[in-house]
């Protein structure tokens, strides 16, 4: 299937695509601060400069797109053209984060992850339930997890 807008404009919209401070972001950093947790935003000093860092703690916290990202859920579907390159686009961004989300373990860092689909869709749960397994999480000192939308009509 041909794509609907020039190449000109795809590229616009594509670059108008932000990498941090995403809408799911910032609702997740301002309901932990509001609860008051405090972090560091996007250390350049860790791989993957994560969302949300902890360093007391020791964990950081992902806030992730479930197309950029491929996560098997409702919100996730390749594109129907360009296929090659959405599939290697997609392919390489699970790769990396299996990469940083590994070194991150090496260097003693804990990791949990916030799929997009936690908070949007059919799926999204209760912010104050998403909240609540961040917080959970954070004072746990378990290692890595993640926070997704419901599956089947619930958990």
């Amino acid at each position: 299937m041909a794509d609907i807008v020039t190449p000109e404009k795809r590229s616009l919209m594509m670059s108008g695509i932000r990498g941090k401070d995403t809408k799911p972001e910032i609702l997740i950093r301002k309901a932990l601060f509001a609860r008051g947790w405090r972090y560091r935003l996007h250390d350049k000093r860790l791989p993957g400069k994560p969302d949300l860092v902890f360093p007391r703690l020791r964990a950081v916290v992902f806030v992730d797109g479930c197309f950029w990202h491929g996560h098997h859920c409702h919100l996730f579907r390749l594109p129907s053209s360009r296929i090659e390159f959405w599939s290697q686009k997609i392919g390489r961004n699970r790769e990396r984060d299996i990469e940083v989300k590994q070194k991150l373990e090496e260097l003693g860092w804990r990791h949990l992850t916030v799929w997009e689909c936690a908070l949007k869709g059919r799926t999204r749960l209760p912010i104050v339930d998403v909240i609540d397994r961040v917080a959970d999480w954070l004072e746990s000192g378990k290692g890595a997890a993640e926070v997704e939308g419901e599956r089947d009509g619930g958990r």
